[in-house]
């Protein structure tokens, strides 16, 4: 159910908010329509939304926040651009939306070094716009247009982590400012280091229940010299997700090997008028030079014909390749346009590239014996992938059903040797499984770091683990 977002400030003390006023002026809101803004994403959680909505443009004004939210107790919640999936931004104890979006300076390239520092807020499409000249290119792609700083906090990956990597492996350093306002930076622009605790690893990751990102250093890469993408339809999800563990197996170098199953083709045919068989099918891009291209292509195309994938198609100019790109990251719009009204109970896992199919399969058999509608779409080739439940959200029976179809699929992908999450992360959803995966030890100590850093509880309270 929609609850009713109230217009009265429930934490935020009239001391705190006058100080707030005085030093940022129209950048501090406590209109309704930017709280609502700033207390929804995309997960399918209602919670009532922040006192108040505060702007920063720098790490000074970042620290001001947060050296008054420690003095008044109060919550602050790290904001990007809203796009998270499991309710890590949602003011579930009130409190300050901290809208980084404003901090979008490149603040150093090095092509020599193949690295760039950037402010939190910018975007993955605006990094790499601006540094194309230079003839690099940051890979992270994980759909949305997420602010780096949203994706160091979430360790997001994407389309290309089978090739390049996450968000982990292409983090060099940062800029954070604690729970009390003291700015430390982790990391350097050198490719390793043995100098104490990885500091760097533990925030990205952290959901902003650590501190908050204002800087990040990144590793880039040089633009390949070739770039080529083809679909291929198969028979069955099992066929397809066959040919995937086939291509990582045998150690062919693709860059994207993307799923989409009948019901997500189907959806983005709606959206973006593409006309693609509606049967499963792999999204895959090449990268490398002209004949490296050219043979990890054929390769592929004969390890899916064994599979019985047919209509293998080629899209080498840059326009064809946006345009089926463009659809994949579409995907979850698409699917909720299907169903007017829905939310998306979204779930993903990864497991080992073996047990792929294993996982895949079952889902699958689970959701098909009741009448949910579903999609999945899954950046296979490093054995993640999602599952997305449309329902209806004036029906609690169908999203009883649909946490229990995850619940199924999450216990699944941890006897297999996975993860309860690869990509979108625990925040109020997956706390449960947080503790069947890591153990309550391990949880035990995620809260002692958690004490140590934030000892009144102000940064982003409530997400990975509850109070």
């Amino acid at each position: 159910m929609m609850s009713e977002p109230s217009n009265q400030l429930e934490v935020l003390p009239a001391e705190m908010l006058t100080a707030l006023q005085e030093r940022f002026g129209a950048r501090c809101s406590t209109a309704l329509a930017q709280r609502e803004l700033h207390g929804r994403d995309e997960s399918p959680f209602d919670v009532a939304p922040p006192d108040a909505v505060v702007f920063a443009q720098s790490n000074e004004e970042v620290a001001f926040v947060l050296q008054l939210a420690q003095q008044h107790g109060v919550p602050v919640i790290p904001y990007g651009t809203g796009t998270s999936l499991e309710g890590h931004l949602l003011a579930v104890q009130g409190g300050i939306s901290l809208d980084l979006s404003g901090m979008k300076a490149i603040l150093q390239l090095h092509p020599e070094d193949l690295t760039v520092t950037v402010q939190a807020g910018v975007t993955r499409q605006q990094l790499n716009q601006e540094i194309r000249h230079s003839g690099l290119f940051f890979p992270i792609d994980p759909g949305a247009d997420a602010s780096l700083g949203g994706m160091a906090a979430t360790r997001a990956s994407g389309t290309n982590a089978v090739r390049y990597g996450t968000m982990r492996e292409n983090v060099l350093g940062l800029t954070v400012l604690t729970a009390s306002g003291e700015q430390i930076r982790t990391g350097s622009r050198a490719r390793k280091s043995s100098a104490g605790y990885d500091l760097t690893r533990l925030f990205v990751g952290s959901e902003g229940t650590l501190g908050v990102i204002t800087e990040l250093t990144l590793r880039l890469y040089p633009l390949p010299e070739a770039v080529s993408a083809a679909i291929c339809f198969f028979p069955s999800i099992d066929a397809a997700v066959q040919t995937t563990i086939a291509i990582i197996q045998m150690g062919i170098p693709i860059a994207r090997c993307e799923l989409l199953d009948a019901h997500a083709v189907r959806a983005v045919n709606a959206h973006d008028h593409l006309g693609l068989r509606e049967s499963a099918m792999l999204l895959m891009e090449f990268h490398g030079s002209a004949a490296s291209v050219a043979e990890q292509a054929q390769s592929v195309q004969a390890l899916a014909a064994d599979q019985g994938g047919e209509a293998f198609e080629w899209a080498s100019t840059p326009e064809a390749r946006t345009r089926l790109w463009t659809a994949r990251h579409h995907a979850y719009l698409s699917a909720l346009q299907t169903r007017p009204g829905c939310r998306c109970v979204t779930t993903d896992t990864c497991v080992p590239i073996s047990r792929l199919a294993e996982s895949i399969n079952e889902s699958v058999r689970e959701v098909e014996a009741t009448d949910l509608p579903y999609f999945i779409v899954g950046h296979v080739g490093d054995g993640n992938f999602h599952m997305g439940y449309l329902i209806d959200p004036q029906q609690p029976v169908e999203r009883e059903l649909a946490e229990r179809l995850s619940a199924q699929m999450v216990a699944r992908a941890l006897r297999l040797g996975g993860t309860c999450t690869g990509e979108h992360g625990i925040g109020l959803h997956k706390q449960g499984f947080l503790l069947d995966e890591a153990g309550p030890g391990a949880v035990a100590l995620m809260r002692s770091i958690k004490a140590a850093l934030d000892p009144a509880q102000i940064m982003n309270p409530g997400k990975i683990f509850a109070a």
